[in-house]
């Protein structure tokens, strides 16, 4: 009989502080807490790193508090703990690992460091049991890639971005557009009452083969876009500002849903087979993209959304998934702001001293 197992998890790679309890056995995710740092950064256009980091040193603790209380166990029933050690902005992972670190010593019981991707790549096993092997579409504020997921600790890269990720697309476009953050959200809503075909927009390397993408482009001509119109009208029209986020938001689906049908073809030749298609990070909880993917694959798989974003049910996730195949490197310890899951593919953005990003 398979012992149970209760994982404490830590998230604090950005600027949502979060953590969780879940279970190998019955409802495996038996609390999850998110305290988001929205308001705190409002006023700043985008995520201040210096102020994070205090953000969550300050909440890490009600926020393990509160995650022990909703699922009705005490830190003494905790088998493990798993923390985000990575990739991430550094003074956030450290307060994150430094807590988890306090926890772990005090009770005398593993720690377990996790990439904050592999949280994400991992989600659909704990929400859908998705058995391996199957195509992730990672795609948020700070990633987009393509993982085939062969198994816990084996991540291979097909593509992604070159440049900007979509979430920062979004978060750029809304600045742009005067649109309050996260733009993701804003951009949506406002998109509802636009049409989609009303301004001409470039699908970024659609025309090159591979599964690499380009979000940066689409931003410069959206920019392009809104000047002409400001200096057509005297300004910038609500209705138009409702067009040029459709004609966005329909542009990055469209990039998307024709990339991934190549990934899921070159997974398909990887593994012999066809392979389940997942999607998560924070852009993934956007309907249209939802919908987009949904009619590339017969077997989508899309995590609720408050799993699709960061949170720390994910982290405690791969941290049972990586103790139960004994995974528990110590070097995996160590808070570090880039962290390639994919080791063996060439690095995508970044390298020298700091190594690559993705």
């Amino acid at each position: 009989m398979t012992k149970t197992l209760k994982i404490l998890g830590l998230e604090s790679s950005c600027d949502d502080t979060a953590a969780a309890v879940v279970s190998n056995q019955g409802h495996r995710v038996m609390s999850s807490v998110v305290y988001t740092q929205t308001d705190i950064h409002a006023d700043f256009g985008g995520v201040v790193p210096e102020i994070a980091a205090r953000a969550h040193a300050e909440k890490l603790d009600y926020c393990v508090e509160a995650a022990l209380a909703e699922a009705n166990v005490r830190l003494s029933d905790i088998d493990a703990i798993a923390v985000t050690s990575g990739p991430g902005l550094i003074g956030g992972v450290l307060a994150g690992v430094m807590c988890a670190r306090g926890l772990a010593a005090g009770q005398n019981i593993p720690l377990i460091g996790v990439n904050h991707l592999a949280g994400h790549a991992l989600t659909p096993r704990m929400t859908d049991d998705l058995p391996f092997p199957y195509l992730m579409l990672l795609v948020s504020g700070g990633h987009c890639q393509f993982l085939l997921v062969q198994a816990v600790d084996k991540f291979t890269r097909l593509g992604g971005t070159i440049d900007d990720a979509p979430g920062e697309a979004f978060d750029k476009i809304a600045r742009l557009l005067a649109l309050p953050q996260p733009g993701g959200p804003a951009v949506e809503i406002t998109a509802r009452d636009g049409d989609p075909k009303a301004i001409s927009l470039p699908r970024p390397l659609l025309n090159r083969p591979g599964c690499d993408m380009s979000f940066s482009g689409l931003k410069t001509a959206v920019l392009r876009a809104r000047d002409q119109i400001i200096a057509q009208d005297g300004g910038l029209p609500k209705a138009k500002r409702a067009d040029l986020c459709a004609s966005f938001q329909a542009a990055v689906a469209d990039v998307l849903k024709e990339k991934t049908k190549r990934a899921l073809a070159k997974a398909a030749e990887i593994t012999g087979h066809t392979v389940p298609l997942a999607v998560a990070g924070g852009v993934a909880a956007n309907t249209q993209i939802r919908t987009a993917l949904n009619l590339v694959s017969d077997s989508f798989v899309a995590p609720p959304l408050r799993f699709c974003t960061d949170n720390a049910a994910m982290i405690a996730w791969a941290g049972l998934e990586q103790f139960q195949a004994g995974l528990t490197d110590p070097d995996n310890l160590i808070a570090r702001p880039r962290w390639p899951l994919d080791k063996i593919s060439p690095a995508m953005l970044g390298s020298g001293k700091k190594g690559a990003k993705a």
